[in-house]
């Protein structure tokens, strides 16, 4: 059998990880932060404007607005003239936690642990559950180098954007 190289691990890696899903409320979420960040105003911006903006459906995205209100990610404000403002500073506000708000841990799977005393008694599953959750940890460790501010950055062009895996394999 023919190990494969650090380098082939790596680019292996990056295409799958490339494939990896983000879900609909987690992409939706993290559009709705952009649009708040991109017109950030002085006063609240109703749910309607964010769901004009973003072309997201209403009822949808307030419920993903709540959810990003639990997580201390937006304020609201009731009423007339009411609406929804970031809680924080773009930069303080990671694409991460925007994804954990509304989808929960950021994870390439839920597989459980791998056996820590070295012990595999399933056919070496627990090998495949170490890559799981390494997979995961570089997923959280990518979507943690983004901060709202990037991405606003990126939308304006005042950034470059990130490279895809495609860019990283030529």
């Amino acid at each position: 059998m023919r190990l494969a190289t650090d380098s082939t691990l790596a680019r292996t890696f990056r295409r799958r990880v490339g494939r990896m899903r983000v879900s609909t409320r987690g992409d939706y979420a993290a559009r709705a932060l952009l649009s708040l960040a991109l017109h950030s105003e002085t006063s609240p911006t109703s749910v309607r404007e964010i769901a004009e903006r973003t072309v997201l459906p209403q009822p949808y995205l307030e419920q993903i607005l709540l959810a990003l209100k639990g997580a201390g990610l937006v304020r609201s404000k009731r009423g007339v003239g009411g609406g929804y403002v970031l809680a924080r500073d773009p930069d303080d506000i990671k694409l991460s936690e925007i994804i954990r708000a509304v989808d929960g841990p950021i994870t390439a799977g839920d597989f459980g642990e791998p056996h820590t005393d070295g012990a595999c008694d399933h056919e070496g599953q627990c090998v495949l559950l170490a890559i799981w959750g390494a997979a995961g940890s570089h997923m959280r460790t990518f979507l943690d180098s983004f901060s709202l501010a990037d991405i606003t950055g990126m939308s304006q062009g005042r950034q470059s954007w990130p490279a895809t895996a495609t860019d990283q394999e030529s």
